[in-house]
């Protein structure tokens, strides 16, 4: 089975190993592996072969506040109800 990537990658876990264990410059690498140089400074300086996690540290809500959140999250567990019947539900309740 092949490997997943997300669909900005440009770079393979054995283009990542190469690109660590070469000693040539960043631009010879980049140009032979058709690359940007940014991106081969990056998998030269990073310790593992692995992509980093995106995205926000703690996911939150860009709409509602912390108590609006939490409400949402208690009525959810404590209904079992999937997410878009928790949100009709709760429509009157959160004025958002």
């Amino acid at each position: 089975m092949g490997q997943v990537r997300h669909g900005s990658a440009t770079t393979t876990h054995a283009i990542r190993a190469a690109i660590q264990r070469s000693k040539a410059s960043l631009a010879t690498l980049s140009w032979e592996l058709g690359i940007n140089p940014k991106t081969v400074a990056k998998w030269r300086k990073r310790q593992t072969l692995e992509d980093m996690k995106t995205g926000p540290n703690e996911p939150r809500s860009t709409v509602l506040t912390k108590a609006e959140e939490a409400m949402v999250i208690a009525f959810r567990r404590h209904t079992l109800l999937p997410f878009d019947d928790c949100l009709y539900a709760l429509q009157p309740t959160i004025p958002h």
